[in-house]
């Protein structure tokens, strides 16, 4: 029993000795304005207790405080409505596009017909819930594609609680970009960090409106960049920041902020089995959305840079089979297209690029993130190697027609005309149970295509028409298309009831 006071004695004694130590460490470092994570004894007892061996500043790094203040304002709740489609099924009906018969006319086509389920009447309802960032203090937002696509109405509240109707100014499927705007003045907008200075384990904040918790902040770190995802993500960009921050269902178009609240990414997706946070979120870089929303507001659409190359990564194998000795990463050419930019600026198939401009190129994702950020018509310098010896050479960028030329935005207006519905009394007479009659055309690619005034549209690259918002939605869809041909392939009548068929093209003049 004694020896156990005895212990409990000295055990107690120790522990007061110990934390006067520390107290007197930590004091004495709290003049210099930094604590170390570690200390040990010295060997020099006459001049000091303790040495410290590692230090960092005691900083701002853990305190998001001002990082949330400064963001949390430009971030905003984005609420989506539409109207249910009706169904359609194949069955009857003269008005179903029939590839045969429009290039070998009419009767030598196959006998199926698409026909609609009786309308059902009803008003747009909630279709999605996400976030946008305020770019600009007059009302210019950017989001995702996807938190807008489809909407007939977008509904945005900012986080003062005040609530407006926003309409969308361009998209961008490709890299699933949207700009809207609202009608606003003196709005707090967000300053632009750069993404490419972000550097993996660097905090960040992702700020935005989980499952409708609006002004939601969590924080993590930056867990790699230039993570190139598969194809299965629906998105055209291949160059992610990957984060652990905290992102969920409604965070989508939200911001991805550094610790001085400047935005480095927009959230974009998560990795998840369930649907909700797995630890996985990924972001568009900053970097590519300025150079993207820039465009839209300049251009109307988005300028694509295209190198003219095939290209796998460089892997040890490719390195060993190839002989290429020279360095370990970097993309390897397989092939190059005729024609093209990289072709004329002479990179040949086996060669290694490893550079462009100033950035290293290590992978595939890295080097699309870099073609992303330039247009036709702007010159780059590629570095490769060639035979394991190192080469630069100037490379002046096309779009994906060969030019360098900068491509007009699509306008559905160029078509130069107006579509009304048809009456009863006209879907009688022409047997069929939708469509729009073309009305006022002027100078137009309708009228160089030959369409007339009066022309009875039924159905568009085989979709039924039934208003000017179905046309000008295939419309929108043919021209967010990668593909380089652009067309409408019509379905019509004309006023005296012959069936007729017409392709517009819509390409750039």
């Amino acid at each position: 029993m004694k020896i156990n006071t005895k212990l409990a004695a000295l055990l107690i004694g120790a522990s007061f000795a110990g934390s006067a130590i520390t107290i007197m460490a930590t004091s004495a470092l709290k003049g210099n304005g930094t604590m170390g994570d570690l200390y040990v004894p010295s060997q020099n007892t006459q001049e000091s207790s303790f040495v410290r061996t590692t230090a960092y500043p005691a900083s701002i790094e853990s305190d998001f405080t001002k990082a949330a203040e400064s963001s949390i304002n430009s971030v905003v709740s984005i609420k989506s409505y539409a109207t249910p489609r009706q169904q359609q099924f194949f069955q009857g009906g003269d008005d179903f596009f029939d590839p045969f018969e429009f290039f070998f006319g009419p009767g030598n086509g196959s006998s199926r017909r698409r026909q609609q389920q009786p309308k059902a009447e009803s008003n747009p309802q909630p279709s999605g819930l996400g976030s946008g960032v305020i770019i600009s203090s007059d009302g210019y937002i950017v989001t995702n594609n996807h938190v807008i696509d489809g909407a007939e109405k977008l509904e945005v509240t900012l986080n003062d609680n005040r609530q407006f109707n926003a309409t969308v100014v361009g998209t961008d499927a490709n890299s699933d970009i949207a700009l809207i705007k609202i009608q606003a003045k003196d709005l707090k907008a967000i300053t632009f960090g750069s993404s490419d200075k972000l550097k993996v384990g660097e905090w960040v904040l992702a700020v935005g409106n989980p499952f409708g918790f609006n002004s939601t902040v969590t924080a993590g770190i930056i867990s790699a960049k230039a993570r190139g995802l598969n194809k299965g993500n629906n998105v055209g960009i291949e160059s992610f920041i990957q984060h652990d921050a905290a992102v969920n269902p409604g965070n989508s178009g939200g911001a991805l902020v550094n610790v001085n609240g400047e935005l480095v990414g927009i959230n974009t997706l998560i990795y998840s089995n369930t649907g909700n946070y797995a630890g996985y979120s990924f972001a568009i870089p900053s970097d590519v959305v300025q150079k993207i929303v820039t465009d839209i507001k300049q251009y109307g659409s988005v300028q694509r840079a295209v190198l003219g190359i095939q290209f796998t990564e460089l892997t040890a194998e490719k390195a060993k089979d190839k002989e290429i000795t020279a360095t370990t990463e970097g993309v390897y050419v397989e092939k190059v297209t005729d024609r093209s930019a990289a072709k004329e600026a002479g990179i040949k198939e086996g060669d290694v690029i490893v550079r462009l401009n100033d950035a290293n190129i290590k992978n595939g994702a890295q080097l699309l993130e870099q073609m992303s950020k330039q247009r036709p018509g702007d010159e780059i310098t590629i570095g490769y190697y060639r035979d394991n010896k190192l080469k630069s050479t100037k490379v002046l960028l096309k779009n994906d027609q060969g030019t360098t030329k900068i491509s007009k935005g699509s306008d559905f207006l160029s078509l130069g005309c107006a579509f009304t519905p048809l009456s009863d009394k006209e879907k009688e007479e022409l047997n069929v149970s939708s469509g729009v009659k073309v009305t006022g055309l002027k100078d137009g690619k309708f009228k160089r295509a030959g369409i007339r005034d009066g022309f009875i549209i039924s159905a568009i690259n085989g979709e039924k028409v039934t208003s000017q918002d179905d046309v000008e939605e295939i419309y929108n869809s043919i021209m967010r298309d990668k593909s380089a041909d652009k067309v409408m392939l019509i379905t019509g009548y004309t006023s005296t009831g012959k069936k007729e068929y017409r392709a517009v093209d819509l390409s750039d003049e």
